[in-house]
């Protein structure tokens, strides 16, 4: 097919396609990261929020009708995406909207991923798209839908899910499926805890990465099968898929870069360790997510901060940051930073040593502290002379210490109620 072809198809495709993004789930391997917010709307990478990654997908990609499913302690969530996604104009049918649980249909919450797209069937049956593209809201990458759309039509699919590859440690966490030579799955289980592995390997399972595309009319009649169905989940992963694969043209997706043929970047960051790794990875000096990338930009919501500042240079108290990433409104007051990631407004007051830290927005450092492979949670006032990260058996008393040694402090740990429950 000729190139100019090629893209005019995607254009239409995309142009066609209405994104839902599931953003209601709490995260709860996050521990205490979403005790206040759901995972969607938790920080990462120093300016942006996991939320920011599919979004910024949807409009690199040309696909500008989106819908956003919050659920679950939705505030922070709701508020970021007013202030950052409302520059599309609704007069082009361009839009992110909100769509939060609210009893449209069901008398319940949303109980699984496919009741959430049930229970906005009305608003999506008003926005008459010729396939939906189903989103999870709290995976890191970048991925262009447009070609996923288009593997979709070419290869005739009801329904296209979109896969990695996994270790097969891990792939307990996901759904897993078989595929056939031509690409079609006969076989998808969720969360099996005996996950098998691709043909020819031992290594690695297949995953879902939680990413489906729908005919539309396909997509209302299975979503009314299942909700008549009083023993269902009402979930994609564990209903939905494995009850149609048989009888239907149900096609996956490798994620892989199509001039390598190489996976490509992409973390579910569920747990504290999967959220530090991944956020260190990033100070690096190529990491393999590239933040500074033109072609794929990331697009949030940032305020306007002064630029990162850096002050005192006597020998024993010098501001610096030495493999290290630091936002804007910091301010590094005569101590030093070394490979951590520092999130917009913190405040590192004189004579600490800050090393392998995650530090989230609106953090104070209070003097003489040391901090060592720690997450700070947003707006978390460290005392003067505190020591994290030397001493695990001393910090499991106040703060949560993970498997690999990461130590997560938040505002309530330290006896600091930012948030009243009443």
């Amino acid at each position: 097919m000729h190139r100019g072809h090629t893209a005019r198809q995607v254009t239409r495709l995309t142009h066609d396609t209405l994104a839902l993004i599931l953003a209601g789930g709490r995260g709860s391997r996050l521990k205490h990261l979403t005790l206040w917010r759901a995972k969607p709307a938790v920080p990462f990478g120093g300016k942006f929020r996991i939320i920011d990654f599919p979004l910024s997908n949807c409009m690199n990609s040309g696909i500008r009708r989106v819908g956003v499913l919050t659920q679950y302690k939705a505030h922070s969530l709701i508020r970021h995406i007013q202030k950052g996604w409302g520059f599309l104009r609704g007069e082009l049918g361009e839009f992110v909207e909100l769509l939060p649980a609210q009893q449209r249909i069901e008398t319940s919450w949303y109980t699984g991923t496919a009741d959430a797209i049930y229970q906005n069937l009305d608003i999506i049956r008003n926005h008459d798209p010729s396939f939906v593209l189903i989103l999870a809201g709290d995976h890191v990458y970048k991925m262009d839908y447009g070609a996923m759309l288009l593997h979709h039509q070419e290869s005739n699919a009801d329904v296209t899910v979109a896969c990695v590859e996994v270790p097969v440690a891990r792939a307990h966490e996901f759904g897993v499926m078989t595929v056939d030579q031509a690409g079609r799955i006969i076989d998808f289980q969720e969360k099996p805890e005996v996950p098998g592995c691709m043909p020819g390997r031992t290594d690695v399972a297949l995953a879902s990465m939680g990413i489906y595309i729908f005919n539309t009319k396909f997509l209302y009649e299975q979503l009314v099968r299942d909700a008549d169905m009083p023993y269902s989940d009402h979930d994609f992963g564990k209903n939905i898929i494995p009850s149609i694969i048989e009888s239907y043209r149900v096609m996956a997706y490798p994620f892989q870069d199509p001039v390598s043929g190489k996976q490509p970047y992409w973390r579910d960051v569920g747990t504290v360790d999967a959220f530090y790794e991944a956020n260190i990875e990033l100070v690096s000096v190529t990491p393999e997510l590239n933040l500074y990338d033109n072609v794929w930009p990331i697009w949030t919501y940032q305020e306007q901060l002064p630029p990162a500042k850096f002050v005192f240079d006597d020998e024993d108290r010098r501001g610096m940051a030495v493999d290290s990433m630091v936002s804007g409104g910091c301010i590094i007051s005569g101590s030093q930073v070394r490979h951590s990631l520092l999130f917009s407004d913190v405040k590192v007051h004189s004579f600490c040593k800050i090393e392998d830290a995650v530090i989230l927005p609106d953090v104070t450092i209070g003097r003489h502290c040391r901090l060592r492979r720690v997450v700070i949670d947003k707006g978390c006032q460290i005392p003067e002379g505190m020591v994290i990260g030397e001493d695990f058996e001393e910090d499991a008393k106040r703060f949560l210490v993970t498997k690999r040694g990461v130590t997560l402090v938040t505002p309530e740990m330290l006896g600091q109620e930012l948030h009243h429950a009443r």
